[in-house]
């Protein structure tokens, strides 16, 4: 911790990007002036921030958020982080979603008498961690902040909470505590330098951020693993809820996080490369039985890149980059609304005519999800001169809703839910598409400790009130 932690924040903040581009904010406390400070809004991170703001956010301790709006709205009332002070000072931010959010709010409102300000789930998390620490006391005490009762409070979130989160907040005065769900749907990855004697810690959603700031990864916080990192930089840590079985997100291997990171120690990068020598081998039947004749391999820049590489050396086929990405357009996938990604795709995507006119082209994504992408795509390259093209997904088709934070909450909104993937190819404009299997996926990634309730409709927690949940979010992305 150090006066620095709020440039900190921001160099990492811009490290994560890809995670979110609704909005962006951060939150520090200053011991000397006993003060929270933040300054969030809609936006990209080098948008919401200039150095003066920065330099106005004073304190030892800073944490941030980049937002991709997956509960409430999209507008300003429900960007992170959040901030609460009765009845003490608590600061948050989060990364996944309370599938429960609806009746959490409703038990607040009608138990507590708590009136939440926004659409946000993370304000309910805040709420109901401070009650839980209070332990039932009407002030905040020394104990109120001990280690034992923050250990006591992570547990009575965890049996409360059913969803996916990486929770990360501030206590005013006393220092920085996280929490990962026990499934461990959601990332949180530990890291530490040392300056002059002194510890400095990062705690992120990935290994991007922590190695750009300089920091030494550590190890990714445990599913149902709390800890406390107090104002002398001590780092205390426990399990307070182990369950049998993890399932962390398998989408995070194929498309949100960065190709630099890591998790649980295995690269990203060396996962996407084994993704490709998979669908590689699927490819290499289809060839071999006459079904496709590909002249090159072709990603869509930029997370099918490295598994494009894999494939075309599986294939002894050139590589060759037909689409160029503008990277100052948001990743389609992740905006808010369907006008948004359209536009996206329209702006992000510019064709290298050389390499496409008189091609079959394999090209290589790394999923299809509402098909906006794909679609387009296609139509793009056909436009100019495409004479066949085969599509090759890196994952097995999506066909079912996410409800810890990927925001896909209904079925319908899903191109594969439903069809057949001849059916999906005719649709597209493609020849074939070839999917990896699920197996496939495991046997890439090294592990079966996987959630692929959006592939195989088996969620890793109750999803009773799922229908709700979806209904509501729905509601109120419509408001905005």
């Amino acid at each position: 911790m150090s006066s620095a932690a709020a440039y900190e924040a921001y160099r990492g903040l811009l490290a994560l990007q890809h995670r979110g581009q609704d909005a962006a904010g951060i939150l520090t406390y200053d011991t000397f002036t006993k003060m929270f400070a933040m300054e969030k809004d809609l936006g990209l991170v080098a948008q919401v921030f200039d150095q003066k703001k920065i330099e106005n956010l004073n304190g030892f301790m800073a944490i941030g958020h980049t937002r991709y709006a997956t509960a409430g709205g999209d507008g300003k009332r429900d960007i992170q982080p959040m901030v609460e002070g009765i009845p003490f000072g608590l600061g948050m931010v989060h990364n996944g979603n309370a599938l429960n959010y609806y009746q959490l709010k409703a038990e607040l409102s009608e138990k507590f008498r708590h009136q939440l300000l926004t659409g946000n789930d993370l304000e309910a998390l805040i709420h109901y961690f401070g009650h839980f620490l209070m332990n039932g006391d009407a002030l905040p005490t020394e104990k109120t902040f001990t280690f034992d009762n923050i250990k006591q409070a992570a547990g009575k979130m965890f049996e409360t909470v059913n969803g996916g989160y990486a929770v990360l907040g501030l206590i005013a005065g006393q220092g920085m505590v996280g929490f990962r769900d026990p499934k461990g749907i959601r990332p949180m990855v530990l890291g530490l330098k040392e300056i002059d004697g002194e510890k400095h810690w990062c705690v992120a959603s990935e290994t991007v951020a922590m190695t750009y700031l300089g920091y030494n990864y550590l190890r990714d916080i445990e599913p149902g693993e709390v800890f406390f990192i107090d104002m002398d930089s001590n780092f205390q840590s426990a399990i307070v809820k182990k369950e049998p079985e993890r399932a962390h997100c398998m989408f995070e291997w194929v498309y949100f996080s960065g190709a630099e990171s890591a998790i649980d120690h295995q690269t990203v990068y060396g996962a996407r490369l084994k993704l490709g020598v998979q669908l590689g081998h699927k490819a290499t039947a289809a060839m071999q039985a006459g079904e496709i004749a590909p002249d090159v391999v072709m990603p869509v820049p930029d997370t099918s890149r490295t598994a494009a590489i894999s494939v075309a050396d599986a294939l002894k086929l050139p590589y060759r980059e037909g689409l160029i990405k503008n990277r100052y357009v948001a990743r389609s996938f992740i905006l808010s609304n369907q006008d948004k990604r359209e536009h996206a795709v329209e702006l992000k995507l510019s064709p290298i005519v050389s390499e496409i006119a008189g091609k079959n082209i394999f090209l290589i994504d790394d999923s299809i999800v509402r098909g906006t992408t794909s679609i387009r795509l296609i139509s793009l390259l056909k436009k100019h001169g495409a004479k066949e093209i085969t599509l090759g997904i890196t994952c097995p088709p999506i066909r079912y809703p996410c409800f810890y934070g990927v925001d896909v909450p209904d079925s319908k909104d899903l191109m594969a839910h439903n069809k057949t993937v001849e059916e999906m190819a005719e649709m597209i404009g493609v020849k074939k598409i070839i999917y990896l299997d699920e197996e496939d996926l495991r046997q890439a990634i090294g592990t079966t400790k996987l959630c692929m309730a959006c592939v195989n409709k088996k969620y890793p927690t109750v999803v009773t009130e799922a229908e709700n949940y979806a209904r509501e979010r729905k509601k109120a992305r419509a408001a905005g």
